[in-house]
């Protein structure tokens, strides 16, 4: 007998304590509860969009070093157990370890800082001060050319908690950018076509919000003058934050009348929840099927994609990822982190693959993507949770001038920026900078 939770709730149960008869919206706790199957989504054949992307792939509390750090260097390296997941797209993927970030706190803070590498403490006074994310330079580029200049998906939906973030994405003020968890409103958001009434209720929103920001700027015009630098400093931070609001809508506004692609659902198994152990691997298959189409139809070209938030997560067979990294030194607690770990390498692969099997221009897909994967934390051989050594893969775009098949082997002690890789990848997706967080160049060898 299915238990309580198994059923949908109908509006009647939901109302009858209130002695009332109202028109409730459709909630997803009373649909029916349906079990996502295996993924029979296919990729398609040739992309017409050849363009740079990035997508961001995180998992959360490390990974099982001892069997994650492959042996050697260089092009001539032996994998290890872990990574010989990857093994048929060996060419396609670079290694790198050694690297951290010295600004990084370490624990379970990992997925604000990733891609950020900022001091959270830095701010004199305040509990958390984070910066721009290294994804959000890219957006900058390109999202004048998308619907949507970057999408930011997660197990958790919304921003989450300061330290324990639900989103890789942060914005020039270093504020979290809300986090998608379900597959069906994701699609919905990018592929189904808005009603009329839609449309019309969406000018009528962005309408009132300028109309909202103007008389924001109005107010605080002058105000300036009569304020000490320390107010100053937080005006013209909430200025910026409301010229970004006014970009925002400005953009929204010019998509409101331009069409959709068609996508049809087959194959996708868009009723996989991302809470239940049962449906992870699904779960994480339709997002990363979702960010293909995502990047085929040319929606957006910078995705971040937290696969578990951090002290949280779960293996393929439901296993309870965040206790295993407090695993101590013990061999059963690592050998089961190692499974995980594995596991979270075949949903890499067979993504990389969807991107090798559709051709575009002269190659693939995979040639103009890059897959930065890896973790702000690594839960080392005693379960420390540093921000040193943090396990990093670069896949892809060897059409943008990337380098693979090889191990970048860097001196853990000496705390090396990650910085350096998020740099590198910002410059091939056009990011004209020689700068980023604390970083001191680009990855030699890696482009």
């Amino acid at each position: 007998m299915p238990s309580f939770v198994d059923r949908p709730l109908s509006r009647r149960h939901v109302l009858k304590g209130a002695g009332v008869a109202l028109a409730l919206p459709l909630l997803e706790a009373m649909l029916p509860r349906t079990n996502a199957a295996p993924s029979t989504f296919q990729p398609w054949k040739r992309s017409t969009n050849p363009q740079p992307r990035m997508i961001c792939c995180y998992v959360p509390n490390g990974v099982n070093i001892l069997e994650w750090m492959p042996e050697g260097e260089g092009d001539q390296y032996k994998s290890s157990r872990t990574l010989e997941a990857l093994k048929e797209h060996r060419s396609d993927f670079s290694v790198i370890t050694g690297l951290g970030h010295p600004a990084s706190q370490g624990g379970h803070s990992g997925a604000d800082t990733w891609l950020t590498a900022a001091n959270l403490k830095a701010r004199p006074g305040a509990d958390y001060t984070n910066s721009i994310s290294v994804d959000q330079l890219a957006a900058e580029v390109h999202g004048k050319h998308t619907r949507f200049p970057s999408l930011q998906l997660g197990d958790m939906s919304g921003t989450g908690q300061a330290g324990h973030s639900h989103t890789l994405s942060f914005d020039v003020n270093g504020t979290p950018l809300p986090a998608e968890n379900s597959p069906r409103r994701l699609f919905e958001r990018l592929f189904v076509p808005d009603s009329a009434g839609d449309q019309a209720a969406a000018i009528a929103r962005f309408t009132e919000r300028r109309s909202i920001l103007d008389n924001l700027a109005n107010e605080t015009r002058g105000l300036e003058r009569r304020l000490g630098s320390r107010d100053r400093a937080k005006l013209d931070e909430y200025l910026s934050s409301v010229r970004q609001t006014e970009k925002q809508i400005e953009r929204m506004q010019s998509w409101v009348n331009k069409p959709k692609v068609a996508v049809p659902e087959t194959g996708l198994q868009l009723v996989s929840q991302p809470m239940n152990g049962h449906d992870r691997p699904m779960w994480i298959d339709v997002m990363l099927e979702l960010s293909y189409l995502a990047f085929i139809t040319d929606m957006t070209r910078v995705i971040t994609f937290e696969w578990s938030r951090e002290a949280g997560g779960y293996g393929g067979g439901g296993e309870n990822h965040h206790e295993l990294s407090h695993h101590g030194g013990d061999p059963g607690m690592l050998a089961k982190l190692g499974v995980i770990d594995r596991f979270h390498l075949e949903r890499l692969g067979r993504f990389i693959g969807m991107l090798k099997a559709t051709s575009e221009a002269d190659g693939s897909m995979l040639d103009r993507t890059m897959i930065l994967y890896g973790s702000g934390m690594n839960s080392g051989k005693g379960g420390e949770h540093s921000p040193k050594n943090l396990p990093t893969l670069v896949a892809g775009g060897k059409g943008l001038g990337l380098k693979h098949g090889r191990h970048f082997a860097f001196d853990a002690d000496k705390h090396p920026p990650l910085s350096n890789v998020l740099l590198t990848i910002a410059q091939k997706m056009g990011v004209e900078s020689h700068r980023f967080a604390d970083a001191t160049g680009t990855i030699t060898g890696l482009t």
